[in-house]
């Protein structure tokens, strides 16, 4: 039988993990002593500063995994009462197709520390608007003796910022 390659597309979603699936991979990373880093975020609309941030991220590690919030976590988040702008799969499509992104797992809780519990992260990134005692999920890399990077934003890019731009005309 004949093995057609996967296009385009296929392997853009064949990035975009759920749990059962996001274990057998990080285990088969750890197998070829991979470097995993972890970060997350709504990424509502991507952005010059979103592709900074991220591919700054990926130079922590070999393998990228991006925790994406969930359409309910969004909400619960406050970020306003129009977000997210684009819908939970539509922000892991889009993420999961840049090329130094190695996985998207979606999640739904306030903060991605069972998620960080999971996968044992390498390397936990998050933006430098943190302290390191305030990323969900520090502790847990930190005990394993990872590191927790920031990352400074690029200034002038915000989502918010887009998004009030574009309703002001």
């Amino acid at each position: 039988m004949k093995v057609l390659p996967l296009t385009q597309l296929e392997l853009i979603r064949s990035k975009i993990l759920n749990r059962d699936l996001l274990k057998n991979q990080v285990y088969s990373w750890r197998f070829k002593s991979e470097k995993i880093v972890f970060t997350n975020g709504c990424f509502d609309l991507l952005h010059q500063g979103h592709i900074d941030y991220l591919s700054k991220a990926a130079d922590c590690g070999t393998m990228l995994l991006v925790g994406i919030n969930s359409d309910d976590s969004v909400r619960r988040l406050a970020k306003g009462p129009s977000r997210p702008l684009q819908d939970e799969y539509s922000r892991a499509l889009i993420i999961a197709s840049l090329h130094f992104v190695s996985g998207v797992i979606v999640f739904d809780e306030d903060t991605p520390y069972n998620l960080i519990n999971l996968i044992q992260p390498d390397v936990l990134v998050k933006g430098s608007d943190y302290r390191v005692e305030q990323i969900a999920g520090h502790d847990l890399v930190l005990a394993k003796g990872g590191a927790v990077k920031l990352i400074d934003f690029l200034e002038g890019y915000s989502t918010s910022g887009i998004e009030k731009k574009i309703r002001q005309g």
